[in-house]
């Protein structure tokens, strides 16, 4: 059962590093929790096992989740390597890894398309910055330049569509599941 010991060890030392990283003594997390100081005192020491109740109780009080408590620690590829699509002049660098919204470093060679039928419609709303370069968000009949620096939000069921404009552009965009599967979809 070593996988087991594995996984209590590392919840109880999240636990503790939660704690210390919030600044809060025993004491402190005690009070949130509705548990006594020994009683977490022992739990992190693993001088005591922890209850599942005990266990929601405590990732609550410190803002977490019983799941990221007891995932896995996986940190065997921690880069985050581009993925190219040359046909659409789009490399990405997805930023998240976890289900939801996606965030996303994305890099546009080409122009925004000037067919009105190349503008995509999904629901949801589409954020994103400009890191470097010069954007062209075609919305709707509009052409909108979004200069480095500058961010832009809008409503995905206005037809829409990006590009680079005088050159390569780079920006972090966030996407809800319908942008990303619409913007992103190579990656899938």
């Amino acid at each position: 059962m070593k996988q087991d010991n594995d996984v209590d060890a590392l919840v109880r030392k999240r636990i503790r590093g939660l704690r210390v990283a919030m600044g809060w003594s025993l004491d402190d997390l005690a009070g949130r929790c509705y548990l006594s100081p020994s009683t977490l005192s022992r739990i992190e020491t693993g001088h005591r096992r922890i209850s599942l109740d005990q266990l929601s109780a405590i990732a609550h009080a410190l803002g977490s989740t019983i799941d990221q408590l007891v995932e896995p620690a996986d940190d065997t590829d921690v880069i985050i390597r581009p993925h190219h699509d040359p046909e659409r002049g789009v490399t990405t660098w997805m930023l998240t890894r976890e289900p939801g919204a996606s965030v996303a470093k994305i890099r546009l060679t080409r122009p925004a398309p000037t067919d009105p039928a190349a503008l995509k419609v999904h629901p949801g709303r589409d954020w994103f910055t400009v890191l470097s370069g010069t954007l062209e968000l075609a919305l709707g009949e509009r052409r909108i330049l979004v200069e480095a620096g500058q961010a832009a939000e809008f409503s995905t069921m206005i037809p829409h569509a990006f590009g680079a404009h005088d050159g390569p552009v780079e920006i972090l965009g966030i996407l809800d599941h319908e942008g990303q599967r619409t913007h992103l979809r190579t990656l899938e």
